[in-house]
């Protein structure tokens, strides 16, 4: 028995010694490559093979190219490209970046359908090695693969000719893959970008997205599957991130960073990790979202999906998609009601949808999931999956999936029958099939109509209302009193946008709301209320939001400060320096450094110096565009840091020199030192005729983005500042005043407007603007000092 005993005893401690017997707990993984999992993977690397995620990108190959390479020619915007082959090599013969006509070889494609893209490298050096590239560009003559032709891929607003030097052309920085594409095409990738140089030496593990893109590095996980041990590591588990636990968050998050439209906080982010800590994700923006939360540009999944109910109930990206083929798992309606079953038939049947079987409008995604198409040829559903809110439109304008179907629909119905239901629908298509040459005739989808309408166009919008609020009666009819019709936040945003008298009030409550309100929505709500209101109520909201448990709404409450009294600032924000959020931490060094540094103590210094370390690291990932550069310089201005600002400025210039803004900074800076007394005169005389070139070449940078965007204020504004320093005040005060007609709640753009009033001795008008001034922040002493002077 004794040695029974000793026997199970020791077979117990080799047991637990295999247990207890781990990795380093700071051990990390690397990149192995999807050969290592496909030894024990073979089911998933099955589903995986031909993948979008397997074909995101690729070199230029027989395999690979889809396009038609004969010698095809295509011509856009007076431009006739032509497509061949020489040898094995995939060329192009289109306009280059110095506006001569040039061939270039298409080194590789870039993803499979609905279009493959093409892309070509410049500035490769001899020394790089197989998975490293220079700069890489990508081609707007794109291939249809449904239609199986070449089209002209032209940027969302813009409906001609790009010049050679302009950002958008296919040789500028918004078509560059390293820039712009490049973390979501490949495993691993590593910019590397040098600022001093301006040039790419960027690299990756895998060209594609490849298992360890979503999985995270495997090289422990790898080890610890092949080791002897009875267990996993009791330090790393398995070695990967628990994407299938009971928490859905790991796993949309771990999608989230490539499925989202995002600003980079930090590199490095793995499966497992905060999102947040290395990615803000945008809020509602009227120029991304529609006021009700609808997609309206390109926002790519992730900020729609974290406003639905599906979201909210823990459902997650592989409970519809399988994660390796990434098809749906379940054809048509299935893929809904295979959770949405109780009782069987409630939504798959006329009671529910009202629709006859079988078409578009028994669909569950097309009344809930409605398709906008991007880049010509690719629709992409609204993952807010909502009910459709006919009477919000019918309010405000936002669209619904109704209307979005019945646009086109009811343009196949005969003439009289339509005339019956919607008579302006009926007129205005009558007319519009007189003027095919008009721009209604490319009113191809419910988005184009909804662009006209956000333009103006007020014969479309009375269709549109028209529309709306016949599709509103149906549901009055059909549902009755069983139609559920709760607040949203879309009225508050619209409000707020629109300059109603009771935005304010509308605002907060969204921003305060505890149930109902996604936090995106809340936070949109707190930098629309800061927009509105620099006074008690916005500072009131922003307090509270402080406290919220989500890092979003409480980076949009410490913005709210930005601009502030000091010590209001220094009291509000210090605390934030420490928030265990990444994301709130930066964005409060960033405010606080416009703090005196006496004014905080030896801790709260050092409190902020990391904060500002991690701002700064947020910046350089995107080192390669003058805006990092010119953002940090202004920090370091703030700290009084001058001779680091005018390095970053001038990097800023050296990385983009055809970007505004770097140039009248760093001559407003020189200036003020220039005119400091502090410097022999020489010295002086030289750093002001610098400023002079510095405004002399700013100013037609300027002048072409003022012209090419007329509906931006900060541009018009920025511009008229140039004009006025150059010595044109009357030119410089028709752009102030365009700025202030185009954001009239900001306050910045109407105090310069009543200073160069007053320069211009026109102080009635002066006098009437520092009113609004005061209207807006009646306790603001430089308000009501301006409005005694005058």
């Amino acid at each position: 028995m004794l040695g029974l005993a000793a026997f199970f005893i020791a077979i117990a401690g080799g047991v637990f010694a295999d247990y207890w017997s781990a990795m380093p707990i700071d051990a990390k993984a690397s990149f192995t490559g999807r050969d290592a999992c496909i030894q024990c993977h073979q089911k998933e690397a099955e589903l995986f093979a031909g993948s979008h995620h397997d074909l995101a990108m690729d070199l230029a190959t027989d395999e690979s190219v889809i396009g038609d390479f004969s010698g095809v020619e295509f011509t856009h915007h007076g431009i006739t490209s032509r497509m061949f082959r020489d040898g094995d090599r995939f060329m192009i013969h289109t306009e280059g970046p110095d506006g001569e006509m040039a061939d270039f070889e298409i080194k590789y494609v870039f993803g499979v359908d609905p279009l493959q893209q093409y892309m070509v490298e410049f500035d490769r050096t001899a020394e790089m090695s197989e998975n490293e590239v220079g700069r890489l560009q990508v081609l707007r003559v794109s291939w249809d693969t449904h239609a199986k032709k070449w089209f002209y891929l032209e940027p969302p607003d813009v409906h001609e000719k790009l010049a050679p030097d302009d950002d958008l052309h296919w040789t500028g920085i918004a078509q560059r893959w390293n820039t712009m594409c490049a973390e979501c095409h490949s495993t691993n990738l590593q910019k590397n970008f040098d600022p001093k140089t301006a040039r790419y030496h960027t690299s990756w593990s895998e060209i594609d997205v490849s298992c360890e893109a979503c999985h995270g590095p495997g090289s422990l996980h790898v080890e610890l599957a092949q080791s002897k041990s009875l267990f996993w590591d009791r330090h790393h588990g398995m070695g990967l991130a628990d994407l299938k636990g009971a928490d859905a968050i790991p796993q949309i998050e771990a999608c989230a960073p490539c499925h989202s439209r995002r600003r980079v906080l930090k590199s490095g982010f793995q499966p497992g990790q905060r999102f947040c800590d290395f990615y803000e994700p945008e809020l509602l923006q009227e120029s991304t979202y529609h006021a009700n939360g609808e997609i309206l540009d390109e926002v790519y999944v992730y900020g729609s999906f974290i406003q639905s109910k599906m979201y909210h109930k823990g459902i997650r990206c592989s409970d519809c998609h399988d994660p390796h083929s990434l098809k749906l798992k379940q054809p048509g309606n299935a893929t809904c009601t295979s959770c949405h079953a109780h009782p069987a038939g409630k939504y798959d049947t006329p009671s529910h949808h009202r629709h006859e079987p079988g078409t578009a409008g028994a669909s569950c995604v097309e009344c809930h999931m409605p398709e906008t198409t991007y880049m010509a040829v690719d629709p992409r559903r609204d993952h807010s999956i909502r009910i459709p809110r006919p009477d919000l439109s019918v309010a405000l304008g936002t669209p619904n999936a109704c209307t979005g179907c019945h646009v086109e629909l009811e343009k196949e119905k005969q003439p009289e029958e339509i005339r019956k239901r919607l008579p302006k629908f009926a007129e205005f298509v009558a007319s519009s099939e007189q003027l095919p040459s008009d721009s209604y005739s490319k009113l191809t989808e419910y988005a184009k109509w909804l662009e006209q309408a956000r333009g103006g166009d007020t014969k479309i919008k009375a269709v549109l209302h028209e529309i709306d609020q016949w599709c509103d009666d149906a549901c009055d009819r059909w549902y009755g009193d069983q139609r559920k019709r709760p607040d949203h936040f879309a009225t508050a945003l619209h409000a707020a946008r629109t300059q109603q008298p009771d935005a304010l009030q509308q605002l907060a409550n969204v921003a305060l709301s505890k149930e109902g309100v996604p936090d995106l929505a809340r936070a949109t709500a707190i930098q629309e209320l800061s927009r509105a209101d620099s006074g008690a109520d916005a500072t009131r909201v922003a307090r509270e939001a402080l406290k919220d448990p989500n890092p979003i709404v409480r980076v949009a409450a410490v913005r709210v400060f930005e601009g502030r009294d000091p010590s209001q600032i220094r009291r509000t924000i210090v605390p934030m320096l420490t928030d265990d959020s990444r994301l709130v931490r930066s964005e409060a060094g960033r405010i606080l450094s416009t703090v005196p540094a006496d004014s905080l103590s030896a801790g709260q210094r050092e409190q902020l110096r990391t904060a500002l370390d991690e701002y700064h690291e947020s910046l350089m990932e995107t080192s390669d565009r003058g805006s990092a550069h010119l953002v940090w310089a202004v920090v370091l201005e703030n700290q009084g840091r001058y001779g680091e600002a005018i390095e970053s400025y001038e990097t800023a210039i050296r990385v983009q020199p055809g970007a505004v803004g770097p140039r009248s900074n760093l001559a407003a800076l020189l200036e003020s030192m220039a005119q400091s007394g502090q410097l022999p005169p020489a010295e002086a005389a030289e750093i002001q005729a610098r400023v002079t070139k510095l405004r002399a070449d700013e100013l037609p940078l300027l002048q072409r983005d003022a012209n090419l965007a007329p509906d931006n204020g900060p541009l018009q504004y920025r511009l008229g500042l140039a004009l006025y320093l150059q010595g044109d005040a009357e030119a410089g005060l028709q752009r102030i005043e365009k700025s202030v007609a185009l954001e009239p709640e900001n306050e910045q753009f109407l105090l310069a407007l009543v200073l160069l009033l007053q320069k211009l001795e026109r102080i009635d008008e002066a006098k009437a603007a520092c009113e609004q001034l005061l209207q807006r922040s009646p306790n603001n002493p430089q308000y009501r000092n301006l409005l005694q002077q005058l």
